[in-house]
């Protein structure tokens, strides 16, 4: 079975749904928004550089069957944020780049509640479940403490630091399971 399209995940409190277009001025404000951006370059991207996010979001469910949900709370159906599974081909060597990279970021209104750790835990489930991966990866500046405490909550821990476009970063793995 080939999936095109991101499967909807629930857990206790949060939908993980597909991106649909109408998704744009969610993640146009979210990547506007100067605490999301912090720990991303620091720098508020451009409408054009969100449209093409979301594009890439649905295109990767399409060629590898795995990707990045959207994520609203259930309570109150508002967009959060992105979490999931995906291809990066970052160019961070063999170690990095040959396992699915883990991501997330939420909008400031998800922040401190263990939103990242609960929507992760069912992408990873569900990975790999499906997929049966050894092994996943993540990407972290070393001063996003929070970020930092959502993956080791879920399992990383730090192999290596490399430079990533200018900014020395933490990578981090997690053996499956």
């Amino acid at each position: 079975m080939k999936i095109v399209a991101a499967p909807e995940l629930r857990t206790q409190r949060l939908r993980m749904r597909p991106h649909r277009r109408d998704d744009a001025d969610q993640l146009l404000a979210m990547w506007q928004d100067p605490v999301v951006v912090r720990h991303f370059g620091g720098n508020p991207v451009a409408p054009e550089d969100s449209w093409n996010r979301l594009l890439r979001y649905v295109g990767h469910w399409a060629v590898n069957g795995h990707g990045l949900w959207a994520v609203e709370e259930l309570e109150t159906g508002k967009f959060i944020g992105d979490v999931g599974l995906f291809e990066g081909r970052r160019g961070l060597g063999e170690r990095f780049d040959s396992a699915p990279e883990a991501g997330w970021v939420l909008l400031p209104l998800g922040h401190g509640k263990g939103y990242a750790r609960e929507a992760m835990l069912a992408a990873l489930r569900w990975g790999e479940s499906l997929y049966s991966w050894p092994r996943t990866v993540c990407m972290i500046d070393p001063e996003n403490a929070p970020s930092i405490r959502t993956a080791e909550a879920l399992g990383y821990r730090v192999f290596d630091r490399q430079p990533y476009k200018g900014t020395e970063l933490l990578l981090l793995e997690r053996a499956a399971g």
